[in-house]
């Protein structure tokens, strides 16, 4: 990493600042669990049961608690498009990052359409939907984790950003003309959903046809180098008598009842005289 001290103990060694300024120096001198991006996935996930209490203060219907839910689930939002960004421009991934990153996204949208729902401000159907769509995804991505990684698509992408839309819109008491406009931009939603869905489905089905194809392929050059490495070896010389002439002779595939030199037979006896 090009922001990494000159010593290891605080030494006198000069430090890079990488692009960023102090906000990258500190983000590159964050170590293990404690870094930045993390710290912003957990407030995320702390913002979750915050977001619901807000949401169902005093039955779910005063428009002031509402626009306090929308302001802690507009942070949680926001906060899912900078941690991302920080752990890969400053190689701040790690494992915790990796898993509780997309259990954060998935638990505050998940949070906001069962609360719409269970208030009588959503319909039931488009929040099965939804939830049926991201968690069968996220179940695919570790079936196919093994072949290679989904990346996320721009299709995918601008569904996170309509969802986010749309559920914001519902979480504040919109009436008139708004109203109107949040069911349109939730219908947008839905279809980014379904059609983005079913595109993950397709990537997914290909990479892992590939990804068996490859191990195939694998498993047969393993099997075929090892069968070109084992060389018969040569058998013993045997000594082979022609009994009509009894001259000796080498051979050296020897047959299966010719395992010894023979020194008998007609020649020899002869030789004996």
């Amino acid at each position: 990493m090009t922001g990494a001290p000159a010593t290891a103990a605080g030494g006198s060694g000069a430090t890079q600042v990488p692009r960023g300024g102090k906000l990258g120096a500190a983000a590159v001198n964050q170590a293990g669990l404690w870094n930045i991006a993390n710290i912003l996935t957990m407030m995320r996930l702390l913002l979750v049961p915050g977001f619901v209490l807000l949401l169902l203060h005093d039955g779910g219907y005063d428009p002031v608690w509402r626009a306090f839910a929308w302001a802690a689930f507009a942070v949680a939002m926001i906060t899912d498009l900078f941690d991302g960004h920080l752990a890969r421009a400053y190689n701040l991934v790690t494992d915790f990052g990796k898993i509780a990153d997309p259990i954060a996204d998935k638990a505050i949208m998940g949070a906001a359409l069962i609360c719409l729902s269970a208030l009588g401000d959503l319909p039931w159907w488009i929040t099965s939907v939804i939830l049926f769509r991201e968690i069968g995804i996220t179940l695919m991505r570790f079936w196919v984790i093994r072949h290679a990684v989904i990346p996320a698509s721009r299709g995918g992408k601008l569904k996170t950003l309509a969802q986010g839309t749309a559920a914001g819109m519902y979480v504040l008491a919109l009436t008139g003309p708004l109203a109107t406009l949040r069911f349109w931009v939730m219908m947008a939603a839905v279809v980014l959903t379904v059609v983005t869905g079913l595109d993950y489905v397709r990537q997914a089905v290909v990479l892992r046809r590939k990804g068996l194809a490859a191990e195939r392929a694998a498993a047969l050059e393993a099997v075929a180098a090892a069968a070109d490495g084992v060389r018969p070896e040569a058998g013993p010389v045997v000594a082979v008598v022609n009994a009509d002439t009894g001259t000796v002779s080498e051979d050296a595939e020897a047959s299966e009842g010719a395992s010894e030199p023979v020194a008998g037979a007609r020649g020899s006896t002869e030789a004996e005289r």
